[in-house]
């Protein structure tokens, strides 16, 4: 176990330089995620009151969707360069290569989703009822939800030639419980919670990552070593 923390945590250094200096792709994943938004605010139309009260569902299908690219790239240098078979021959644990790559990718959506909810405040005129403590508390979740399984399905479909089509179809409806409960959270942070629901939408949330985040280490290895 030790070792594996220590090969998890050299693949996790790995992947936050990587993002570092390749920051077009954290600007990339943020400007589609802006763009999902702004599509969104035009599909409402004048009425402010159906913005404010769907700007949780936009905020979060705009972050799902503008997930893809950066899933689906997170994996493509390596397939490319065979540095994925490199990995396992030093030996480093399967596991260790998912939880890296997944705290990678979570860091990238928490940064978007970060990024993404001042314009959701300015683009849906949702101002946070009880300000933006559980908005920011609720997107490290949410992000969580689908870094996990999208890592697993990015690495599945990576070597497939339609990947940028298979990725999507493989992940959407595996989060849907997850984004389902990221979304209500959310509401919630946005119209307030005079019922008090917020912490059990966060427990739901919490353990989907948690079941997400433990088969994604146990299964992961089926999926580089095919």
């Amino acid at each position: 176990m030790k070792e594996i923390l220590r090969q998890c945590t050299l693949v996790v250094r790995k992947e936050l330089l990587h993002l570092w200096r390749g920051r077009a792709r954290l600007v990339a994943t943020a400007a589609f995620a802006f763009a999902n938004l702004v599509v969104f605010s035009f599909a409402g139309g004048l009425h402010s009151e159906a913005l404010r009260t769907n700007a949780a569902g936009f905020l979060w299908v705009g972050i799902l969707l503008a997930s893809t690219l950066a899933l689906g790239e997170s994996f493509r240098v390596e397939v490319q360069n065979n540095a994925l078979e490199a990995m396992l021959l030093l030996p480093v644990h399967p596991a260790a290569i998912f939880y890296g790559k997944a705290i990678g990718n979570l860091v990238l959506l928490t940064l978007v989703g970060m990024v993404m909810i001042p314009f959701s405040v300015v683009l849906f005129d949702a101002t946070p009822a009880g300000g933006l403590g559980r908005l920011f508390l609720t997107i490290p979740f949410g992000a969580a939800a689908i870094s996990a399984p999208g890592t697993m399905h990015a690495a599945l479909s990576s070597r497939a030639r339609s990947r940028d089509v298979l990725l999507p179809l493989l992940l959407f409806p595996l989060v849907v419980p997850g984004l389902v409960a990221a979304v209500q959270a959310t509401q919630l942070g946005f119209v307030g919670d005079a019922m008090g629901d917020y912490g059990d939408w966060l427990t739901v949330l919490a353990g989907f990552c948690v079941v997400q985040w433990g088969l994604g280490g146990l299964l992961f290895s089926f999926v580089v070593e095919e």
